[in-house]
């Protein structure tokens, strides 16, 4: 099922520079085929973390058993618990040993609607399904096993599909959310038309998928 969300991106698209990748996933399609049924997602809101030379990254201080996906090819999932309670799910990207990824922040259910619900049945609104890292990952059904699955390989669990770029007039970049180090550093990139982005106040500590990608 693509259900006219164009072509599936192959590896050359996440072999970029992460700030780069980030901008350009706002507007893609991340699908999901599950036991339950497909479910999409439209990509909103992301942030952008650039391996060992940010230090909010988890590969800031090297490779480890958890985060030993970020150093290989782009087009992998990385996907991390946190809280206790929450999976979190980001995109490798650049050269292979270069450890950026991208987190998904927030996106909009355009397909399997019906199973979003069912997994976050105490969301009443549409718009607020794949809202924040958590729950973006919750209706996707992205936890433990997806960590390391290949977007660009032959099994096409999970993949991105092209969507629509957003347009330049829509896209805004700002500070990263409840990190303790380089928060300052303007690696979010949301579409400022969509209700489904984070809400965000200058200045407030944000709950969010611990110091991601």
């Amino acid at each position: 099922m693509t259900g006219g969300q164009g072509r599936r991106l192959d590896r050359s698209f996440f072999a970029r520079d992460v700030t780069v990748v980030a901008r350009d996933l706002l507007g893609r399609v991340l699908l999901a085929h599950t036991a339950d049924g497909d479910v999409a997602v439209r990509l909103t809101e992301v942030e952008a973390y650039a391996g060992q030379d940010d230090p909010a990254s988890h590969a800031f201080r090297g490779p480890t058993v958890r985060n030993a996906v970020m150093f290989g090819s782009a087009g992998h999932l990385y996907t991390y618990f946190v809280y206790g309670m929450h999976w979190c799910a980001n995109i490798v990207t650049g050269p292979d040993g270069d450890a950026s990824a991208v987190l998904l922040r927030a996106g909009e259910v355009v397909a399997g609607e019906h199973i979003a619900r069912a997994r976050r049945p105490a969301i009443t609104r549409p718009e607020l399904l794949a809202r924040g890292p958590a729950g973006l990952a919750t209706v996707l059904g992205l936890r433990r096993d997806a960590s390391g699955a290949d977007l660009c390989g032959t099994v096409d669990r999970w993949q991105v599909l092209e969507g629509q770029l957003v347009t330049t007039d829509r896209v805004a970049a700002g500070p990263r959310v409840g990190v303790a180090a380089a928060a300052e550093r303007p690696l979010r990139f949301w579409d400022i038309a969509s209700p489904s982005v984070s809400v965000y106040r200058p200045g407030g500590r944000i709950r969010r998928c611990a110091s991601g990608g």
